[in-house]
């Protein structure tokens, strides 16, 4: 299993309603058929580090990641979800003894920059 965790904060002139359609779109990927399991929602215990909400998929397989990252609805939502973000952090963890899993994931997200430079610049435009 691979587990993608993501922290973020809202910028601050982020309205309660565009907050709860960022969430809503958050929660539409988190539910793409190469998910296994996910949470969205806030942080408990309070903002941490800056960082008030979170995304958390468990994601089978090096394959289920590939086509996850891929998704169509991914894909749509990421220019709708990314700009209201002030603050992103990611951690990504593995229950797979596979050494060179990291470089393997790493290398779909420089895939995918390649062939989303938009998408790359829009990540990189998040403090993180």
């Amino acid at each position: 299993m691979i587990v993608l965790l993501l922290r973020f904060a809202f910028k601050p002139e982020t309205d309660e309603p565009t907050r709860d359609r960022v969430l809503e779109l958050m929660r539409r990927t988190s539910a793409v058929e190469s998910v296994a399991f996910a949470t969205v929602g806030p942080l408990l215990g309070g903002p941490a580090e800056g960082f008030t909400h979170a995304y958390c998929v468990g994601i089978p397989d090096l394959a289920a990641l590939e086509r996850y990252i891929h998704d169509p609805v991914h894909l749509a939502g990421d220019p709708d979800i990314l700009p209201h973000f002030a603050r992103l952090a990611h951690v990504r963890l593995s229950d797979d003894p596979d050494p060179e899993l990291a470089a393997k994931v790493y290398e779909l997200h420089l895939k995918k920059v390649a062939l989303y430079p938009e998408w790359g610049e829009l990540l990189d435009s998040i403090p993180q």
